[in-house]
């Protein structure tokens, strides 16, 4: 081989980055303090860190929201969306510096559906019987909701903390439709919550299995992230060292 030749044969090689930006984003009825356990834990690994505040006021507002921080990051990104935010992350994950999708008991609509589409075949979540529409059409969650069926085994005071400093939703953004589904073209991975009263663990499974997501599950309520932490930040931390750009 002549230098010339190496010299092109290099050139071919792709550049291997690894993932060092983890984003996170925060579902329904919650805001990025819902990560405040699994942050500290990434950092550790030498993972660079952010939490989306969203506006929870439509899926194009709260993808918007989430591709500015992405836009922030110095090279690629692992996204990760819990509940509401699996179809946040299903949208704005398209983003060329995305290169891998974290579920966190999470939506995952298929394009064309929205998060409030999916559901339909499995018995209603008890947890969405204590939702309450103020008079604009976003929906906050009762304080039983949230002790009995978001956040059940997590202690008292601390669920009464979630139901205190929740976002009321718009209802709108249940209702946003993904374009075009970011897990269709991107590894995924996906965080099943056994306990959940939000979203049907089955459906849960289904979800994953049709994306052909690397699982776990966990003996968790709704909130895997706050009861089950160290397990959480080690999926998502073993995702970002799984995730490669080329």
């Amino acid at each position: 081989m002549t230098p010339m030749q190496a010299t092109q044969a290099a050139a071919k090689i792709p550049d291997i980055q690894p993932v060092r930006n983890v984003v996170l984003v925060h579902g329904a009825w919650a805001n990025s303090s819902s990560w405040s356990k699994v942050i500290p834990l990434l950092q550790a690994r030498g993972l660079k860190v952010v939490a989306v505040q969203l506006p929870l006021t439509s899926l194009a507002d709260d993808a918007a929201a989430t591709v500015r921080a992405i836009a922030l990051q110095d090279g690629p990104v692992l996204l990760v969306g819990h509940s509401y935010g699996g179809a946040v992350i299903s949208e704005a994950g398209n983003d060329p510096k995305v290169i891998g999708l974290v579920y966190v008991a999470g939506f995952a609509p298929n394009d064309g559906e929205a998060a409030g589409d999916l559901g339909k075949a499995y018995p209603t979540p008890p947890g969405l019987a204590e939702l309450r529409p103020d008079a604009l059409g976003f929906l906050t969650m009762t304080t039983k909701g949230v002790t009995e069926n978001f956040a059940q085994d997590l202690p008292l005071a601390e669920s009464q903390l979630l139901a205190a400093t929740q976002g009321p939703t718009n209802g709108a953004s249940l209702g946003g439709k993904v374009s075009h589904a970011a897990w269709k073209t991107k590894p995924s991975w996906y965080v099943v919550a056994e306990m959940d009263r939000m979203i049907s663990p089955d459906m849960e499974r289904a979800m994953a299995t049709q994306m052909k997501a690397k699982t776990i599950s966990l003996r968790s309520s709704h909130v895997a992230m706050l009861s089950h932490p160290v397990e959480v930040a080690r999926f998502i931390g073993d995702a970002a060292g799984a995730a490669k750009q080329n």
